[in-house]
């Protein structure tokens, strides 16, 4: 079939280049627009127990979650000083009677010694936005942040949710152009290094580019149906850059081994297609399915994500699979145009076999002691992984901002100047208690492990909302422990204690993901396998490929545990440690990285594949796969590597964890993994790696090379 596909691309090559300029020029324009269409938050099950209780809490009580917190200081005047009080509470009200305001608590009229500093030279207001979702309350924050402001020495600054989710969006959007700016020359460079020309080396960074570009058109048409959230862009472009690039590589390597091999232009695309252009096709869709496991979650975070990185993959293939090919087909020969003499790459054949080169000796170091290499390497891959099983899991924070960003500075001013706990609580809503009844259960609250305090905060005819404080991580393991404890209480006759909060919202997602996590993972493997079978015709190899893309898996989120829940390297990487790792990311990561980590499985075993329907035995065809791919899987690792350094240096600290895990599992799997573990393992199956029951091989397609 991509044979056919090659030979009509060749045909229609000039129309669609046009189409792919025409795409660019949308995404460039209308694509772009993406970046203020985004939604903050999203990491919470809708139907969860705490998003209930708080749905029933805004439904009888009103809205009770603070959405902006407003700062003013001053150097020189005190918030008792009449000009200071008299300035912040005519700012205040002139937006208390605002429509997108429903409450408004300062000092002033609540009289809380909470709300000021303990120099009394600060005081913060607490805002609440009338009931909406993520987008109206962010577009009702930016209609009333204005006249927030005061005038004169008193400072305002802006923290808490929607102003988060502003400067989350105004960051995410300067680090992706920070991000491509770093990249993109560093990639052309060493792409000029690994093709010795420079229209091979602009060959991939075009392709890249129109999946960026189309990346954004794709965000853009899935934020019109759905939430997408503010980080699922970072992660949507890089994949689909990366991907691009990586499969571009491929796609070029192969056709300019073909020209070498005497083919003329349209042969080698057409032998391209049905060789690499396959390999891509079958990659691109095990990575898609891995992305698509993320839709067991009902987390919008992470739904989005699999929407968009889906679309991201589906832009990648697509670009290598018609643009690339068009470009080729335009190009010919002149691919290998403006060579630097001393970088010129001297091609492989796709039939001749190739001189024993480093690689394939490297095969067959490996193939002769197997064992020690197998088993030095789990060795290795165990040491890293070690740290996983002091993994701890937390919420999710101010402190993934950068310490520059004003909703950071606000909450880091807040949490060293003012009294301790002056936003840390659990929130119980009690409804058909009595007042004797609310009585003795905030006094059952105030014996629980952890618990600091419990008093009455608002009151209606029929409920009550009590808030619990406790000392410690507002998300903390403690905090996880007395949500827990009251939800054990039991229930008086006729009544209902519901729980609610930010300690709550964690322990309701750690128990949704954990219920839908192993189906995710179940799912991902059974597809994996499915897939790679009908590519390879082997039941081994695919076991053998998911085996391996578990301990290197394991090796990544030790290292992550190690770096971003314990802290080491903070200086040198730029974040602040938690203590904790949000447990969205780790799905995101195994969804991710499966499927990449598959993917330079895929390019290899397809290459040693070739080699053994060729004739050659076990042994031999792996070495020759190795040699063949060898370079250019380590090629594509760096280029990957470099493209997500881009992202990892970036300032969002959840996009710079994913992006340090991806690449220390892609240096992982590409050296560790393809280059030793892969050899090995082959060597010792033998011919059993080529196995199937005859009665699952009877149906396939007929393997050719």
């Amino acid at each position: 079939m991509l044979v056919k596909w090659g030979q009509l691309i060749v045909r229609a090559r000039w129309s669609v280049l046009a189409l792919a300029v025409l795409l660019a020029g949308v995404g460039a324009t209308w694509g772009a627009g993406v970046f203020g269409l985004l939604a903050g938050g999203g990491y919470d099950d809708p139907n969860s127990s705490s998003a209930k209780v708080r749905q029933h809490l805004v439904e009888t009580l009103g809205p009770q979650d603070v959405d902006i917190l407003v700062l003013y200081s001053s150097t020189s005047s005190a918030v008792d000083d009449p000009a200071f009080a008299s300035a912040v509470t005519s700012t205040l009200d002139s937006v208390t009677g605002r429509a997108q305001v429903a409450r408004v608590v300062s000092f002033y009229t609540a009289n809380a010694p909470s709300l000021v500093s303990d120099d009394r030279h600060a005081t913060y207001a607490a805002i609440t936005l009338r009931p909406g979702d993520e987008d109206q309350k962010l577009a009702d924050y930016l209609a009333i942040k204005q006249d927030l402001s005061t005038s004169g020495n008193i400072r305002t600054q802006f923290g808490g949710l929607q102003p988060f989710s502003d400067d989350a969006n105004a960051v995410s959007a300067a680090d992706i152009v920070r991000a491509e700016t770093l990249s993109l020359p560093v990639l052309l460079v060493l792409l000029v290094i690994i093709f010795g020309s420079v229209v091979a080396a602009l060959s991939p960074l075009i392709v890249g580019g129109i999946a960026i570009l189309g990346a954004f058109i794709v965000t853009r048409l899935l934020s019109t149906v759905t939430d997408v959230s503010t980080f699922a862009v970072n992660i949507i472009t890089l994949i689909g850059l990366g991907l691009s690039i990586d499969y571009a590589l491929f796609v070029v390597s192969r056709f300019r081994d073909e020209l070498a091999a005497g083919h003329d232009t349209q042969g080698a695309i057409t032998r391209t297609m049905a060789t690499a252009g396959r390999t891509v096709a079958v990659s691109g869709l095990i990575v898609t399915v891995s992305l698509a496991s993320l839709l067991f979650f009902p987390q919008s975070f992470l739904r989005s994500m699999a929407y968009g990185g889906m679309a991201a993959v589906a832009v990648a293939v697509t670009a290598s699979l018609t643009v690339l090919p068009a470009w080729l087909a335009v190009l010919g020969p002149r691919i290998n145009a403006l060579p630097i003499p001393r970088l010129r790459r001297r091609p492989t054949t796709a039939t001749a076999t190739p001189r024993p080169g480093r690689w394939a000796r490297l095969a067959h170091s490996v193939m002769r002691r197997p064992w020690p290499y197998l088993l030095g390497v789990l060795l290795i891959l165990a040491v890293l992984a070690a740290p996983v099983t002091r993994i701890a899991f937390g919420g999710f924070d101010i402190r993934i901002m950068p310490t520059s960003s004003e909703s950071r500075i606000v909450a880091d001013r807040i949490a060293a100047d003012f009294p301790p706990g002056a936003t840390n609580h659990i929130d119980v809503l009690a409804t058909g208690l009595t007042p004797a009844r609310t009585a003795a259960l905030i006094t059952q609250l105030k014996i629980l492990p952890g618990v600091t305090g419990a008093a009455v905060s608002t009151v209606a005819a029929s409920a009550t909302l009590i808030a619990v404080s406790h000392a410690g991580d507002p998300t903390g393991e403690s905090a996880q422990r007395i949500v827990r404890a009251i939800r054990d209480l039991p229930s008086p006759d006729g009544a209902q204690i519901g729980v609610t909060g930010q300690a709550a919202d964690l322990v309701d997602r750690l128990d949704t993901m954990g219920a839908q996590l192993p189906w995710m993972i179940l799912s991902v493997i059974a597809v994996t396998l499915i897939l790679m079978f009908v590519a390879f015709g082997s039941v081994v190899l695919p076991i053998k490929a998911v085996l391996m893309n578990m301990v290197s898996l394991g090796a990544g989120f030790g290292a992550i545990v190690f770096i971003f829940q314990e802290g080491h390297l903070t200086s040198w990487l730029g974040y602040t440690a938690t203590g904790t790792i949000e447990p969205t990311n780790p799905v995101l990561m195994i969804a991710v990285l499966f499927g990449l980590a598959t993917d330079y499985e895929v390019f290899l075993l397809s290459r040693i594949r070739e080699e053994w329907l060729a004739g050659a035995d076990n042994t031999t065809a792996v070495a020759r796969g190795l040699q063949h791919t060898g370079q250019i899987i380590t090629s594509a690792a760096l280029l990957l590597v470099v493209v997500v350094a881009g992202f990892a240096t970036g300032q969002i600290g959840t996009i710079k964890l994913i992006g340090v895990g991806m690449i220390i599992a892609i240096i992982i799997d590409a050296t560790l993994v393809r280059a030793l573990l892969v050899p090995a393992t082959m060597r010792l199956l033998g011919d059993r790696n080529w196995w199937a029951p005859a009665v699952l091989t009877r149906h396939l397609p007929r393997q050719q090379q």
